[in-house]
């Protein structure tokens, strides 16, 4: 990397590439880029891990495998050991969610990252033309740079919100003590992953949705066992509820006024109501960056309008909007590398993106839903099959949910949702499926250990075959072999 001084006596760095954001993007560009031989400089103004480590999944899954023991507690006694109603110590609950982080920050951290060759600069970047960044005293004129500067909470314009203490996923980790009635306004992934949570661990607890249902970006057939399993579990559900304003509770707390005139009142408010990419204040007029709402635009090579510069992860619109998972930011990385440091053609949409919301039970996608199937295919099939019908799902008492493939009458795989009990790990083998071009029948072939859970997806593709036992060519055919002795 070339180091030099300006006539300001500002530090002048130029590398082959250079990261504005050390959220889950940003590091992997970094680390790869490092691990080829290239200069990097990585930028980051707030905590190293971004998003992801310190408030979104790592916290989020520590929260919910603290709430997913509390309701093996209670379950205890299905399986002929005492248990009953668990004492949760939301202190501890805190701890055990930061020691998650402790335990996984050291990957992300800046000594890791200089260790790896990386030149770590801490502070806020901005552009001051089409080929420079500044930060603070130190000039960087990188070949290429990547921006990755992430996502925050969307926060929606309900009157009355800003003058009431809300949470969002940025601070309600922060939570020591137990709220008494946690009210969730957001029916997302979000919203119902925290608040069956906080529901296990012992609160009341209230979603208020806007639209008619959960989970609005699932296939509703799917989203309705997790609807289903949220309402068992106690946690209150009301969609299609509209929201006239926000008013501090008489009694304290915050009370949300429905448009039909019912005040929902709660001790704590949590706005789960999506996320917004992160491009303000990073000069990006200035370096002839365009961007919208969907964030900064981008072609299907995740450049921007300005040739130099790449937006990759939650703050990238354009072709690559809609998208905001730590995986997809991945993806993201591994694209701007061979694009960036190879020069080979790359194409962002290409790849199979599954989906996982962490609820309980869990609910898996990936590809086209069967309204989205039926859209763009027409004739489709249709294969299920039930979780009650696999016998380690018995064993073990987690027999709710289903596995709903869609496929074309030749058996190409064109989209898989799973509703049940590990369905994120169960969703890998129809991404290779659909990412490798492989027939429903191929799957029906493969030889599955039993008991597992994993049998469900063999069943749910056998169920493909089906027909061709009643077709009656086949059925002559096993009547001449077997008088043929």
């Amino acid at each position: 990397m070339v180091k030099l001084i300006d006539q300001e006596g500002r530090r002048v760095l130029q590398p082959d590439l250079c990261v504005i954001g050390a959220g889950s993007a940003g590091l992997s560009v970094a680390s790869i880029a490092a691990s080829l031989g290239a200069s990097v400089v990585l930028i980051e103004k707030n905590r190293m891990g971004g998003d992801c480590l310190n408030v979104g999944c790592v916290p989020s899954k520590a929260l919910i495998a603290a709430a997913l023991h509390a309701r093996n507690m209670r379950e205890a006694g299905n399986f002929g050991i005492g248990g009953g109603e668990p004492t949760v110590d939301f202190a501890k609950v805190h701890a055990h969610v930061k020691d998650a982080i402790a335990a996984i920050a050291p990957m992300d951290s800046v000594e890791r990252y200089r260790a790896l060759g990386v030149s770590v600069v801490e502070g806020e970047a901005r552009f001051t033309d089409s080929h420079t960044v500044v930060v603070e005293d130190q000039v960087i004129q990188a070949r290429r740079f990547v921006i990755a500067t992430g996502s925050r909470p969307a926060i929606p314009p309900i009157p009355g919100l800003e003058q009431v203490p809300y949470l969002t996923n940025e601070t309600i980790f922060d939570l020591t003590e137990k709220p008494e009635h946690l009210v969730v306004i957001g029916g997302g992934a979000v919203g119902v992953e925290i608040a069956q949570a906080y529901r296990l661990l012992g609160l009341q607890v209230t979603i208020l949705e806007a639209g008619e249902r959960l989970l609005a970006q699932e296939d509703p057939e799917m989203a309705h066992v997790v609807d289903q399993a949220l309402r068992s579990d106690g946690v209150a559900v009301r969609t299609g509820a509209s929201i006239d304003r926000i008013e501090p509770a008489k009694a304290g707390g915050v009370g949300v006024v429905l448009s039909s005139g019912e005040t929902i009142e709660g001790s704590h408010l949590l706005v789960a109501t999506g996320r917004k990419p992160v491009v303000n204040g990073i000069g990006l007029e200035v370096a002839d960056i365009a961007s919208d709402a969907s964030g900064i635009l981008v072609d299907k090579g995740l450049r921007t309008s300005n040739r130099r510069v790449y937006a990759i992860g939650d703050c990238a619109g354009g072709a690559a909007a809609g998208l905001r998972f730590t995986h997809v930011a991945n993806h993201h990385a591994g694209l701007v590398i061979r694009n960036a440091l190879f020069r080979l053609p790359v194409r962002v949409g290409k790849a199979p993106i599954p989906r996982v919301t962490y609820t309980a039970p869990e609910l898996a996608s990936v590809g086209l839903t069967e309204a989205q199937a039926r859209d763009q295919h027409g004739a489709i099939r249709i294969l299920r099959w039930a979780f009650a019908d696999n016998d380690r799902a018995h064993t073990e008492r987690r027999t709710e949910g289903h596995v709903k493939a869609v496929v074309t009458s030749r058996g190409k795989i064109l989209g898989c949702s799973i509703a049940g009990a590990h369905a994120g790990e169960l969703i890998m083998p129809w991404v290779l499926a659909i990412s490798r071009g492989m027939k429903v029948s191929q799957l029906a072939g493969l030889i599955y250990p039993y008991p597992t859970f994993s049998e469900v997806t063999k069943s749910a593709a056998v169920e493909f075959l089906k027909p061709s036992a009643q077709n009656p060519w086949v059925r002559r055919l096993v009547s001449l072999v077997r008088r043929m002795g």
